[in-house]
């Protein structure tokens, strides 16, 4: 029983001498230089900011089609920020009734589809499998 408690005191101790503000890193106290926003009653806004250290944001959007069932919001935006390399990495995104459409050059492209696979997408084009007969 003395050895837990003696335990549990040791490692109050040691998480409240733990130094940790190494871990957090500069950009943890970057100030903002400029900040937008603007919302209006009708659904539509519009928002950026940036910071010291090359961060920055911006994004729009509008309901569109308010009165009708379809209604849906439509924004597009972008962001900005430097890589641990020092590159500045800029993403630009529309988001709609189509979804969430990121474009960047540091977002992944898949590889072309083989010609073998196409080839055989093409066939089962030609040739739909015959009805089910019940």
């Amino acid at each position: 029983m003395l050895n837990q408690k003696l335990l549990i005191i040791s490692a109050c101790v040691a998480l409240a001498f733990a130094d940790v503000s190494h871990l957090s890193g500069p950009e943890a106290n970057a100030k903002i230089i400029s900040q937008d926003l603007d919302v209006s009653p009708e659904g539509a806004y519009q928002w950026s900011f940036e910071t010291e250290n090359g961060i920055a944001a911006k994004a729009s959007g509008v309901l569109n089609n308010p009165q009708s069932p379809d209604a849906a919001q439509i924004s597009q935006g972008s962001s900005q920020w430097v890589s641990p390399e020092g590159e500045v990495v800029r993403l630009e995104y529309v988001a709609d009734e189509n979804g969430y459409q990121p474009q960047g050059s540091h977002i992944p492209t898949p590889p072309p589809i083989p010609p073998e696979i196409l080839r055989a997408l093409e066939y089962i084009r030609a040739h739909p499998p015959a009805p089910e007969r019940k």
